[in-house]
C-alpha cells in the first residue's frame, strides 16, 4: 500500500512552448504566445505528478476545481516551470497551491483541487456508460 500524501510535498514540471502550444494555434489569431489551457494543463499534470507516489496501483486522480490567474505572456522557444504544492488533505480531496515562470516573469499562481479515486477503472466505466444512454 503506497503512502498517504502529505501536506508540503511538491512537484515541479518543465514545458518549452512551442507554435502548437500558443493561442494563436486555438483560435485566437496573432497571439502566439502560451495558451491558457496549455498553460493550466501543465499545472494540472505538475499535481498528477506530486501524488503519483502516494497511489496505488488502479488509483488515480481527477481535478475539481481550478482557479488559477494567468499572469503574462510567454512566447514561443522559452521554458515554463510550473510547481505544485499540496497545502490540504481532507481524506481523498487534496488541494495544491499551483504557480509558474517562464525565464523571465511569474505567469501564473492559483490553486487545484484534485480527488483520489479508489479504482480508475470504475470511473472510466461509469463515465463510458453516457456513451450507451
Amino acid at each position: 500500500m503506497a503512502t498517504a500524501p502529505v501536506v508540503g510535498q511538491t512537484a515541479h514540471m518543465d514545458r518549452t512552448v512551442t507554435e502548437a502550444m500558443t493561442a494563436d494555434r486555438l483560435g485566437n489569431p496573432g497571439a502566439k504566445v502560451y495558451a491558457s489551457p496549455m498553460l493550466f494543463g501543465l499545472l494540472e499534470e505538475a499535481c498528477i505528478k506530486c501524488v503519483a507516489s502516494n497511489l496505488d496501483p488502479g488509483q488515480g486522480t481527477v481535478g475539481t476545481s481550478l482557479n488559477v490567474q494567468h499572469l503574462a505572456p510567454t512566447p514561443v522557444g522559452m521554458t515554463v516551470t510550473a510547481k505544485a504544492e499540496l497545502t490540504e488533505v481532507d481524506g481523498r480531496r487534496l488541494v495544491f497551491a499551483v504557480e509558474a515562470h517562464d525565464e523571465k516573469d511569474q505567469v501564473a499562481k492559483g490553486t487545484h483541487e484534485r480527488f483520489i479515486l479508489g479504482s480508475m477503472e470504475k470511473f472510466l466505466a461509469k463515465a463510458m456508460e453516457k456513451v450507451g444512454s
